[in-house]
């Protein structure tokens, strides 16, 4: 283990991702190889939060209208226009000439009065043209003779002329950027000969992200262009590797641009309740909007690990090796959560063959501060009355043991003084006394003294929690000695590491249980109190019902000024405390509901996602009592031949308050691979609630 606390593999791999959707595809060389210089130099234009940028193209409100009209009505009235703007250009070429003719003569303008053959045609010219605009001007748009050609004439005529299919507008614009030289920031400052060895090599776009960003950093000072030159002359592609030396990611299967941090989860479907901008786009998050945190909540099977948590987390591992974010990625030890390779430092209590172990204190500064993280990871839901007890019970141990020692207790030495064990609390005395800080814990331990033996004393509570720890299975993940597994820390989210921590749910389900709260409370704590803040801080909760508390829940709006952000899955509200559950919804900005969750946690996403206005449209039908003798004599034998009344039709539209998703429509009517996401990006641009295609 490196001092940042990263775990070096040694494993280089050309894995690359698979082929995407067509309209969506990346830009490659005739070989079949990544093509760099189209890539990079893509459109990416401004884009609403959720919108996967590259290749994205606005569209237009009137173009998208027009699109909805069936073929057979759109070309009838596209005829009707064209038969009346015919008519409408031959007599008002002929009313114009008339008119022109007769202005000519009241005014005495030789030109229109009496014109020669040369200026009568120069004129007959200029009505023709004048009423042709004219006609298509008004015929034309009612018409929708743009949309017609759009659809019909110009395929036709492309076929005819070339024998192939229209290229798409943006092929155009990918065919130019091919020519554009992705390295010519490089050239243009002075590294040269970096760029010449980049030509000559094969740059994934990893590669790429991470070369740009080093180069930014060189260019704050131009005394380290020199060395920046030097490394990428040296290795190439390879310079300024990750600490693995690991330059892709093995099964990567998700599309990603990582020159925005985008990964692409899906499609926003084509239905009147999704905004306009978002319609059939491609759906995406990165890092504006995870920095506000995200929960989703969905029963097991719907898709919440597979097509979210996953894909999120190969997000953040990308982006981990090109160096601008770390990842911390928790659940259970079968979750797919990606393969180990993906990883710099796996964690598994209970796996034997696990290399790492886990800081139970997060190599915090400040005992009081880890004591009281770690009481709360070990306190159960049903006791978190006794919170604030259980804190200064295991501040009035951890405090004078690390002054004592110099370093934390163990699970074993914890326990022993938490229980009032009198050899480790006499081994505690004289180590202080050696240490001359016996005066400043003296009260501590006196008070830890009289509580021994109390029936509330939490001192016992905690003892016997942490003998849920002292299993066989997990010796030597939690040493703090050095005589166990290299515990990692939480503090190293400075650094671009990329941490899976397998939880034993199956065979210690209550150890799973705090050890994903402590775990989920050292992350809030380290995000925010980073000095370094450049890279994003993310970290996804496969199962997040028993990770959270009402300090990690607070955390969690910290952690938005902090580059930081986190992906918590629930399989249902219920899961967690009836307290936490509206602070948690205030707490994050991105909300996501899977199909089939209760109508009980559906009004919680309701009331979230508030009121939106419709207009609505009432049809009442009453009798007919209008007209004289011979209506009412037609319509009373109309209704002794076929026994129906007449009756009038009253057509009401009004604006009013509709729910955007009711809970009965979030329980029963999404379709299945679907999801209801509503994001909100650290800037504090929100965007409703869009139904989602996540199966794409």
């Amino acid at each position: 283990m490196a001092q940042d606390g990263s775990h070096h593999h040694v494993e280089h791999t050309t894995t690359r991702p698979p082929t995407p959707l067509p309209h969506q595809r990346p830009a490659t060389a005739p070989g079949g190889a990544f093509d760099l210089a189209a890539w990079a130099t893509a459109p990416r234009p401004e884009a609403e939060p959720g919108v996967y940028r590259l290749g994205y193209r606005r569209i237009d409100p009137e173009r998208a209208e027009a699109a909805r009209v069936p073929t057979w009505p759109l070309l009838l009235r596209a005829a009707l226009n064209a038969v009346v703007g015919w008519f409408a250009y031959l007599y008002g070429t002929q009313l114009l000439m008339y008119v022109l003719v007769w202005f000519g003569g009241q005014t005495g303008i030789g030109p229109l009065a009496s014109p020669s053959e040369s200026e009568a045609m120069f004129t007959l010219l200029v009505a023709n043209a004048l009423v042709i605009g004219v006609v298509i001007k008004i015929f034309g748009r009612m018409g929708r003779w743009p949309e017609v050609w759009r659809r019909y004439v110009a395929p036709l005529l492309s076929r005819t002329v070339t024998q192939e299919d229209p290229v798409e507008e943006a092929g155009p614009v990918a065919e130019a950027a091919r020519g554009v030289d992705p390295w010519e920031g490089l050239r243009r400052g002075g590294a040269v000969e970096a760029a010449a060895r980049l030509d000559a090599e094969a740059v994934g776009d990893v590669d790429y992200v991470r070369i740009q960003r080093a180069w930014e950093s060189a260019q704050a000072d131009p005394a380290f262009v020199p060395a920046f030159t030097e490394q990428v002359a040296a290795r190439g592609a390879a310079a300024f590797a990750h600490p693995s030396e690991v330059r892709e990611l093995p099964g990567r299967v998700r599309r990603h641009d990582l020159l925005l941090g985008q990964v692409c989860l899906g499609v926003a479907q084509d239905v009147p309740k999704n905004p306009l901008s978002h319609r059939a786009a491609d759906f995406a998050l990165d890092p504006a909007v995870l920095g506000t945190s995200l929960l989703a909540v969905g029963p097991a099977g719907t898709g919440k690990t597979a097509r979210l948590a996953r894909p999120v987390a190969e997000a953040l591992c990308l982006q981990a090796l090109a160096g601008t974010a770390c990842a911390v990625v928790v659940g259970a030890s079968d979750a797919d959560l990606g393969p180990d390779a993906w990883y710099d430092v796996v964690i598994a209590p209970g796996d034997p063959a696990s290399v790492y172990g886990l800081d139970l204190y997060g190599a915090a500064r400040d005992p009081d501060e880890a004591a009281a993280r770690l009481a709360d990871a070990l306190l159960p839901d049903e006791l978190t009355a006794r919170a604030e007890n259980a804190r200064t019970a295991l501040q009035q141990v951890v405090g004078p043991f690390h002054a004592a020692f110099g370093r934390y207790p163990g699970v074993r030495e914890l326990r022993a003084l938490l229980g009032g064990d009198p050899d480790a609390l006499a081994a505690l005395v004289k180590a202080l006394g050696v240490a001359g800080r016996l005066a400043a814990y003296e009260r501590d331990l006196e008070y830890r003294e009289r509580q021994r033996g109390r029936a509330d004393d939490p001192g016992s509570l905690l003892a016997d929690r942490l003998g849920l720890l002292e299993r066989p299975a997990f010796e030597g993940a939690f040493a703090t000695d050095g005589t166990g597994r290299p515990p990692f820390a939480m503090r190293v989210l400075d650094h671009p590491l990329r941490v899976r921590v397998k939880l034993p749910e199956r065979s210690h389900p209550e150890v799973a249980r705090m050890l994903s709260r402590l775990v989920v409370g050292q992350f809030v704590q380290a995000a925010g109190a980073r000095a370094d803040r450049s890279l994003f801080a993310g970290l996804v909760v496969d199962d997040a019902s028993a990770a959270l508390d009402a300090g990690s829940v607070r955390g969690l709006q910290r952690m938005r000024g902090a580059n930081a952000g986190a992906v918590l899955l629930l399989r249902t509200l219920v899961d967690l405390p009836e307290a936490l559950r509206a602070p948690l919804f205030g707490a994050v900005g991105c909300r996501v509901a899977f199909p089939g969750i209760a109508p009980w946690d559906g009004r919680l996403f309701s009331e979230a996602w508030g009121t939106h206005l419709v207009q609505e449209t009432a049809v009442t039908h009453t009798p007919d009592t209008s007209g004289g003798v011979m209506r009412r004599a037609g319509r009373l034998g109309r209704k002794a031949l076929s026994g129906t009344t007449a009756q009038t039709e009253s057509v009401t539209t009004r604006d009013v308050e509709r729910l955007r998703w009711s809970p009965s429509d979030l329980a029963h009517a999404l379709p299945a691979g679907h999801a209801v996401v509503s994001l909100t990006a650290v800037s504090g641009e929100q965007v409703p609630p869009l139904l989602v295609d996540l199966r794409g």
